[in-house]
C-alpha cells in the first residue's frame, strides 16, 4: 500500500541521516543521497550492485556536475530483514569508500 511505501521510506530515510549522509529534503519513496562527486556517485552504486542491491547514480547531464547523487527507492513489498539488509549493504559501502 501507498502508506507502507511511506512508512519504509521514512524509515529508511531517518537511518540514511544518522549515518550522515546529506539527502534531498522529502516525503516521496524515492530517497536520493547526495554524494555531489561523479566518480563517488558511481562506486557507490557500483557497490550497492555488488551487494546485490540495484540503485542508480545520477549525474550530469541528468543532474547538475555539483549534485552527483544516487537515487534509492522503497517499495511496499519491502519487509522488515530487508530493509534491514539494505542498511547493513549501505554501512559497507560507505565504509568501503571511506565517506
Amino acid at each position: 500500500s501507498q502508506q507502507h511505501v511511506m512508512v519504509n521510506s521514512k524509515r529508511f530515510r531517518a537511518w540514511l541521516e544518522l549515518l550522515g549522509f546529506r539527502l534531498l529534503a522529502g516525503t516521496h519513496p524515492i530517497v536520493p543521497i547526495m554524494l555531489d562527486d561523479v566518480t563517488l556517485a558511481n562506486q557507490f552504486a557500483t557497490g550497492m550492485w555488488d551487494e546485490g542491491i540495484y540503485v542508480v547514480g545520477f549525474s550530469y547531464p541528468v543532474v547538475h556536475k555539483s549534485k552527483a547523487r544516487m537515487g534509492t527507492q522503497k517499495a511496499a513489498e519491502i519487509k522488515k530483514q530487508n530493509v534491514g539488509f539494505d542498511r547493513g549493504a549501505v554501512a559497507r559501502v560507505k565504509r568501503q569508500l571511506n565517506i
